[in-house]
């Protein structure tokens, strides 16, 4: 007995529309350029970081020198006045 093979036709769509995949396109871009955006400030700021331990560094130094030369002082970065500690005495030449 030979059977009757009816071919089902599939109708379910095959493709997004063109307004649809322009949408679709147009989102993924503004998402690509943003976090590429995002991956550029990321690496300025690790720069960034960077020039703020080496600033840090530099000054740290020179505190050392400082105290090494006037002692235990504030000294006022406006005008480079220097203010002893009252429980310090400053060094006396004879």
């Amino acid at each position: 007995m030979a059977k009757n093979k009816k071919k089902v036709v599939d109708l379910k769509p095959q493709n997004i529309s063109e307004e649809e995949l322009t949408g679709l396109q147009n989102l993924v871009n503004a998402l690509n350029r943003i976090q590429m955006e995002i991956g550029n400030l990321e690496t300025r700021k690790h720069g960034l970081a960077h020039q703020v331990i080496s600033l840090q560094q530099q000054l740290n130094t020179m505190q050392t020198s400082f105290q090494e030369a006037y002692g235990e002082v504030d000294i006022n970065i406006t005008d480079g006045v220097i203010t002893y500690k009252e429980d310090v005495k400053a060094d006396k030449k004879d």
